[in-house]
């Protein structure tokens, strides 16, 4: 098996300027503290994964009162949509929470995005066009801020334990949610060359270092041997400027 640790990213600056898709209605900005229930959300992994369903819990209607079981505070913020893999928007500092709740939109818009630049893989312009949306919402002037993102590249092996896989990553991401920092997680599917993208968002560099050090993220780096023919780690820096007019990703740098 390869590992390979890379940062090699052009650097790019990105306007956050087109609007959002028009669904044919002006858009309606919910409470943005709490949530339709997460047990109204889907649980299987295609419409988490590629059809941002988490973002149905941010359409609460403003003129319906809602029992307390059927809102709160925890946001799907992976393709797992349980209990342990919630997200406690409650927690966060306002531009995290604002920016977690954004991210519930993210998904990929090409097939390809195994092996495609990842700023080109994914509606960036619509999570960011509606951070804007969230943060004009609670009347709060966006600060630039940054991000630290944690991208996988993988050749899967052809006879792999999918079985053991779902549970390595499925435990290690319980242990990453708990520590409170990451704020989205998604994976695809692997394609015909058993290659696949996953990726993490996190506040900072050491949330990613607390998220990390659990038993079982132990346990799936000490099977990658046994389930990969290559891995491939890009770290990187996300900012997201002031008033999220553009963005920028760059390879990160340890005094970053």
């Amino acid at each position: 098996m390869t590992v390979i640790i890379a940062n090699s990213v052009l650097d790019n600056v990105v306007p956050a300027t087109k609007s959002l898709p028009d669904q044919g209605q002006e858009q309606k900005v919910p409470n943005l503290t709490r949530l339709v229930h997460h047990s109204h959300v889907t649980t299987e992994f295609d419409p988490l994964r590629f059809e941002a369903a988490a973002s149905l819990q941010l359409q609460l209607q403003l003129e319906k009162q809602y029992l307390d079981t059927e809102t709160d505070t925890r946001l799907i913020v992976s393709p797992y949509n349980s209990v342990p893999h919630l997200l406690d928007i409650s927690a966060l500092e306002r531009q995290d929470r604002l920016f977690a709740l954004a991210l519930a939109y993210l998904k990929p818009i090409r097939d390809d995005y195994a092996t495609a630049e990842y700023a080109e893989s994914f509606n960036w312009t619509e999570v960011y066009d509606l951070l804007r949306t969230l943060s004009q919402a609670e009347n709060h002037a966006w600060k630039s801020q940054s991000y630290y993102v944690v991208i996988f590249r993988s050749i899967l092996l052809p006879d792999v334990d999918s079985d053991r896989l779902y549970d390595l990553d499925a435990h290690s991401h319980q242990e990453a949610t708990a520590s409170g920092g990451l704020l989205k997680y998604w994976f695809g599917a692997k394609n015909d060359k058993h290659r696949n993208l996953a990726t993490c968002i996190w506040r900072n560099r050491n949330d990613a270092r607390l998220g990390g050090r659990g038993p079982w993220h132990a346990q799936a780096r000490a099977a990658a041997t046994v389930m990969y023919e290559e891995i491939r780690f890009t770290t990187l820096k996300l900012n997201i400027e002031d008033g999220v007019q553009s963005w920028k990703l760059s390879p990160w740098k340890e005094d970053a």
